[in-house]
């Protein structure tokens, strides 16, 4: 049996001493991108490796061209997997501590991407783990080096030329998964223009999860996302948030729902907002 989408901190206790099983530790905060690196140093799940963020998660930014967290070459990419020790035929776990907000559902977007199937997110990250009293080890861990091999799928992925062709276009849905206020325009403390593209709609991404950071129950999500829908298909729709990372929990959430796989504006807002001819709402 494989886990694709999300994975109970019971069953990944079964299988921490499993070669097979790679487990990513992807702690990050926007304010203090040091800080998760330094968690993870304190302690962390018994055999992760640390993913950062911007430096493994990511490419390079380029002010006024790309987005804050633009999509790491592929080249880059499968390097720095097959340095985790990933390859066909292990079974990938990624956590947070933000319930697969902050890097967790990017390491988990960012396999499958690169056509690796077996990748889960740990259901209520490093929390739930902290909460279940299931163990932890401190200092730095690494695994033996394997050579995965990827399959790109770039259907998953929409660029911001095509969310301007589709945005207007009722086939299609555009969401954004940032906070109503964001989404609104108001207190904006990220990004130097505030609003949304015009044309997409709003469903924050902590409305997939529960106060405690897991994920709310699968008919919960069906129902939430079968009334956004009304009758577009999952497969003509887009998410985006500030910079291509939360939104991925509103794409986890549909799939693990067993509601279809949605596209994602990897860009987001950041990149839409560096070209000044492409129009913003509030």
């Amino acid at each position: 049996m494989i886990f694709t989408t999300l994975i109970s901190t019971t069953e990944l206790a079964r299988h921490l001493d499993d070669p097979d099983w790679a487990i990513l530790d992807c702690r990050f905060t926007l304010t203090d991108p040091p800080r998760g690196r330094r968690d993870y140093l304190q302690a962390h799940i018994p055999g992760a490796v640390y993913a950062h963020l911007g430096e493994d998660l990511s490419g390079r930014m380029v002010r006024g061209q790309t987005g804050r967290h633009p999509l790491p070459s592929i080249e880059m990419a499968a390097q720095t997997i097959s340095n985790w020790g990933i390859a066909p035929g292990v079974q990938v776990v990624a956590y947070d501590d933000a319930g697969g907000a902050l890097a967790a559902g990017r390491a988990w977007w960012m396999l499958g991407w690169l056509g690796h199937k077996a990748v889960a997110v740990l259901d209520g990250g490093w929390e739930q783990w902290s909460r279940n009293k299931i163990g932890w080890r401190s200092g730095q861990e690494t695994r033996l080096s394997r050579q995965f091999i990827h399959h790109e799928r770039p259907e998953m992925v929409v660029s911001a030329a095509q969310v301007e062709s589709m945005r207007m276009d009722t086939s299609w849905r555009l969401y954004d998964a940032r906070s109503t206020e964001r989404y609104h325009g108001e207190n904006e403390t990220i990004d130097p223009i505030a609003g949304h593209i015009p044309g997409a709609w709003n469903v924050p991404y902590m409305d997939n999860l529960t106060p405690y950071n897991t994920f709310r129950p699968v008919y919960e999500l069906r129902a939430l996302y079968q009334a956004e829908l009304e009758n577009v298909p999952v497969e003509r729709t887009v998410f985006y948030c500030g910079s291509g990372v939360t939104s991925i929990v509103n794409i986890l959430a549909m799939a693990h729902a067993g509601l279809g796989e949605a596209h994602l504006y990897a860009g987001s807002w950041s990149e839409w907002i560096t070209d000044p001819k492409r129009p913003v709402e509030k």
